[in-house]
């Protein structure tokens, strides 16, 4: 009797460099699941569809499109979404640290993570009442800032080592210029904030 191997739903797998945080720059293979247990009204990220892929389907497409053998350096591996809480696993996470790749995670912080090895908390809970953020420690906490909602909340409830504020992007210039100097502004009162940009967007790379 065949066993029936678990699959996960993937909106999509690519290879480019990451944005934001931390490792703003570094090539990363991005594994972006489908699903999200929040509506954020700023999102821009159409996780709606997935193709099911067992763990090792994952590791393969990561490995053939970063041209990078079992035993080769790697990019790091950035686990997003949607939610990607809501599906990676012990098992997929295995399959990834057996290949040797290191493996990043961002999560909204409202389900536990305990197998990445860096872990990105960007809470939602301000823009989103249906959910809270129970995360108490991250590598890194990065908060979408609107000028609007005081971060200072997530420096005192989230244990981390770096703490980003990235402005909101509304999709309006106008709107962007202005909650672009509010967020500078803070953080110059607030200097253990860093400015995180989504620096993708400025290269215009996925």
């Amino acid at each position: 009797m065949n066993e029936t191997k678990k699959t996960y739903s993937v909106n999509e797998i690519f290879y480019s460099l990451q944005g934001e945080g931390r490792h703003a720059g570094t090539p990363a293979v991005f594994v972006r699941f489908a699903g999200c247990n929040l509506k954020c009204p700023f999102c821009d990220t159409d996780f709606r569809k997935g193709t099911p892929m067992t763990a090792q389907e994952i590791v393969d497409e990561a490995l053939r499109l970063c041209g990078c053998g079992i035993d080769d350096g790697k990019p790091i591996i950035v686990l997003t979404g949607g939610e990607p809480t809501l599906q990676a696993d012990r098992e997929l996470f295995d399959a990834f640290h057996n290949c040797k790749f290191g493996i990043a995670c961002e999560t909204n912080g409202t389900n536990p993570l305990v197998w990445a090895d860096f872990v990105t908390v960007s809470p939602k809970e301000d823009y989103c009442d249906s959910l809270h953020c129970v995360a108490e420690k991250a590598h890194e906490v990065k908060v979408v800032f609107d000028g609007k909602h005081d971060p200072e909340k997530w420096f005192e409830r989230i244990q981390a080592e770096y703490y980003y504020l990235q402005p909101c992007d509304t999709g309006d210039p106008d709107k962007n210029a202005e909650i672009m100097r509010e967020t500078v502004e803070y953080i110059l009162k607030h200097p253990h904030w860093t400015l995180s940009l989504q620096t993708q967007k400025i290269l215009k790379i996925r």
